[in-house]
């Protein structure tokens, strides 16, 4: 029997766990670090291995003799942990330290966009106040302002008339007088998620597209978060746009990696804007998106395990996805998120939320109790043969369990 060790600790990694565990293959998963909500029958956490302890990392798959390491958080990625497990023999899944600057560095992934001519908003990168400020005298608005380099999702600012930006700016490099900024055009229209599964020989296999929702408050108001809600598959978007998307923005991004050098194994995860001119890119990342991953994941049917062995071995993969239901997922954070709070509520347990999936992300031990240990807390999700109904049941057991987290109590507004 196999045993697996996934790199994070939020909920997205306790959707690849619960995945994995699924697997008949697999008979113990290990998350490092992981968290308290995680640990069940045959998924163990390893709490005192943090994300950027590589030999740590590296000494425990060797000692275990673990058969497949996933990678399902970023900074391990960028931190170029897939490299060292490869030199040292290991089987792993995920992109080398350069391919993984598709999400370390926006400016880099516009280059490579602009290499490979995928559509995308127009953009400057400026790298000193006074550039920045300059560049504000000829801009239309609003604009998008995303600090270069990783930022938990919440890099990302809308800003929408002058005097604002400069005081953001302001702040920006009051705190790091050469910031790398990127600026860009504001782009209009729905929004979604594109994962591809890349194998090592150029195999691709998408999953079920999905739409997140990344602003903190209803009616998508508020700051940027690291995402508040998902649900997939999209009922809105056509089999057209869905392959525009991924022949325009996907394959010839995956092309030119490998062409300049640094061909792409993992998931890269495309964000996409449908704008009147077409499907746009808005960002990539290098691995499962969160809280996608919880309302994608669950849709397989096939061996998870098999199937990224196969993909590494480079033999046909065969991912079987359902097609009869819909998958929604509500995240619940503390009421301050996305600022920081010290706060520890109580946080519900799985059995009380039965029978929906719960994928904890920031949680911690009090006794028998779980409370809260972070900004967002957990995911709830529901699946029904429309969506309507999966939000329904979603809402309806979050309000049974009068929980004090806070959340967004319209997840799905753009499909309903």
């Amino acid at each position: 029997m196999a045993q697996v060790l996934i790199l994070g600790k939020g909920a997205r990694e306790h959707a690849l766990a619960q995945t994995f565990i699924a697997s008949p293959q697999v008979d113990q998963v290990y998350v490092a670090p992981g968290n308290s909500g995680m640990e069940t029958k045959g998924i163990q956490i390893l709490s005192d291995i943090e994300l950027d302890d590589f030999a740590a990392m590296l000494a425990f798959a060797k000692e275990k003799a673990i058969d497949l390491t996933f990678v399902g958080s970023e900074e391990p990625l960028i931190g170029g942990v897939v490299d060292i497990f490869q030199e040292a023999g290991l089987k792993i899944f995920g992109p080398s330290q350069a391919a993984a600057q598709l999400e370390g560095s926006k400016d880099f992934a516009k280059s490579i966009m602009a290499a490979a001519k995928v559509p995308t908003a127009h953009h400057r990168t400026v790298t000193s106040l006074p550039e920045a400020q300059a560049f504000l005298t000829q801009a239309s608005w609003p604009l998008v302002f995303k600090i270069d380099g990783l930022a938990a999702g919440k890099g990302v600012s809308i800003i929408a008339e002058e005097e604002q930006a400069r005081n953001y700016l302001l702040e920006v490099y009051r705190t790091n007088p050469a910031q790398k900024l990127v600026i860009e055009e504001f782009l209009q229209g729905p929004e979604f998620s594109i994962f591809s599964f890349v194998g090592p020989d150029g195999q691709i296999q998408h999953v079920p597209l999905a739409q997140d929702h990344k602003r903190r408050f209803d009616g998508d108001r508020g700051p940027n978060t690291g995402g508040m809600g998902a649900y997939s598959p999209l009922p809105w978007l056509n089999e057209k746009d869905k392959n525009r998307a991924i022949q325009e923005l996907v394959l010839p991004v995956l092309a030119e990696m490998n062409k300049q050098g640094m061909p792409f194994t993992g998931v890269l995860y495309t964000g996409v804007i449908l704008t009147k001119a077409g499907p746009k890119v808005i960002e990539f990342n290098v691995r499962l998106g969160d809280p996608e991953a919880q309302v994608v994941l669950p849709q397989l049917q096939s061996d998870f395990y098999q199937n990224i062995c196969d993909l590494l071995a480079g033999r046909p993969a065969n991912f079987i996805w359902q097609k009869e239901a819909y998958y929604l997922g509500v995240v619940l954070v503390s009421p301050a998120y996305p600022a920081k709070s010290e706060e520890k509520l109580p946080v519900p347990y799985y059995k009380d939320l039965a029978p929906l999936i719960v994928n904890y992300a920031t949680v911690e031990k009090d006794g028998e109790q779980l409370v809260s240990d972070g900004g967002r807390i957990l995911t709830v999700v529901g699946h029904e043969a429309n969506l309507q109904a999966a939000r329904d049941e979603v809402y309806r057991t979050i309000l049974a369990n009068n929980t004090a987290l806070a959340y967004r109590k319209d997840i799905g507004h753009a499909a309903l």
